[in-house]
């Protein structure tokens, strides 16, 4: 008898209708394979929990754009040069978002690998530059270090992180709080809340400068004059 995911949609949303419990299948590598119900439910629980988990820290932030972040908008946009954002790990996977975002939309960012600035990138750094500094503990040894190198140089240094009594908070010039009460994940150990939080902020400081900078759709569009965005903002001429 084949499996219930191989039968035709149909007969299965049929089978589905007369017995719940016959949705609950997965495709698992090249063959279908019924999974437990139970471990079903708990997966449909964990995946709704993450997305709640996730929504709550979110949420969180916009209690925390107090005078600590008008102090890091007016430091970013009054910059003579780059906004220098690094991290390592899964924060820097986000902070390479987070200066992709701020290019553009008008404020001059670039990422530095925190390893690789270790290793002699910490160079391309000047002092007419800010550096934006991602690590959920604050206690990331690479950045740390990269900081405090910084702060040597007199460059001033911006900390996200969850942890406002962190090495990177107390080596920077300003802290923006990321904190997060628990990760979404069920061990509470995968970067997935803190991570969220830390895009999300920089979100919130990209979209506050938009705004700052009085940057326009025209101005976008100078940016990004490829692909179906920028042929919408070209009026198709891209």
């Amino acid at each position: 008898m084949p499996n219930r995911a191989d039968r035709p949609t149909a007969e299965r949303q049929q089978l589905a209708d007369e017995d719940p419990g016959a949705a609950q299948v997965a495709t698992v590598g090249a063959e279908s394979t019924e999974l437990p119900r139970d471990l079903v439910t708990r997966g449909l629980a964990a995946a709704r929990s993450a997305i709640e988990t996730e929504a709550a820290a979110v949420s969180a932030l916009a209690d925390r754009l107090d005078g600590v972040f008008l102090d890091v908008l007016t430091a970013v946009a009054g910059c003579e040069g780059h906004l220098v954002v690094t991290g390592l790990g899964k924060s820097g996977l986000v902070g390479r978002k987070i200066a992709a975002t701020l290019a553009s939309t008008g404020t001059p960012a670039t990422f530095i690998h925190a390893g690789d600035a270790l290793h002699g990138d910490s160079g391309a750094v000047t002092p007419r530059d800010l550096v934006l500094a991602l690590s959920a503990s604050g206690e990331t040894a690479e950045v740390c270090a990269f900081a405090r190198m910084l702060s040597e140089r007199q460059i001033p240094v911006i900390a996200m992180t969850g942890n406002e009594e962190s090495t990177l908070a107390r080596l920077s010039t300003y802290t923006l709080d990321t904190m997060v009460l628990r990760e979404a994940d069920p061990l509470n150990l995968a970067p997935t809340a803190s991570t969220t939080a830390a895009l999300v902020m920089g979100d919130a400081l990209a979209c506050a400068l938009v705004v700052l900078r009085e940057f326009t759709h025209h101005d976008f569009a100078r940016f990004h004059p490829s692909g179906a965005l920028g042929r919408r903002l070209l009026g198709g001429e891209a």
